[in-house]
């Protein structure tokens, strides 16, 4: 991954105003995304009573989907309107009720329209919950269309 461009830091805040304002899944699920920049965004979210299972753990899905929210925000922070090609998922450590769970999203190639990203998602207090890849594709629109600000949804 490059140094980031000039103006590359406010851009990628841009996005993520626009994208969550329209990301309901995230918001129902309260994951926040409290970091970004070019190829990079952090994600939170704490696991409540309607998150877990039958043995007393964060569900499984819900803990992809934290990281698939991370690995979205960070594939999409350049403002290159960027999907999910397949992504897969190892779980390393359960989550339980009242732990909050912190994916951090790191670009590791992007060659063309195809990015890949790790996403660790671990606990407050470091333990690694789960270890997450992504592949991206790119399409050829833009999160925020030119003539539109961030604040605009």
């Amino acid at each position: 991954m490059n140094a980031a461009a000039p103006g590359a830091q406010p851009l990628a805040e841009a996005v993520r105003e626009q994208m969550y304002a329209r990301d309901h899944a995230a918001r129902a699920l309260g994951i926040t995304v409290e970091a970004i920049g070019p190829g990079f965004a952090r994600c939170r979210m704490a696991v409540r009573q309607d998150m877990v299972n039958g043995h007393a753990t964060c569900h499984g899905g819900l803990t992809f989907t934290l990281a698939d929210a991370a690995f979205a925000y960070a594939c999409n922070a350049c403002n290159r309107a960027t999907v999910a090609q397949g992504a897969q998922i190892s779980f390393i450590a359960p989550a339980r009720l009242g732990d909050v769970l912190i994916a951090s999203a790191r670009e590791q190639s992007r060659a063309g329209r195809i990015g890949i990203y790790d996403v660790e998602v671990a606990k407050e207090d470091g333990t690694v919950v789960a270890l997450f890849r992504g592949t991206s594709y790119e399409t050829r629109d833009a999160v925020i269309a030119a003539g539109r600000s961030g604040a605009e949804a």
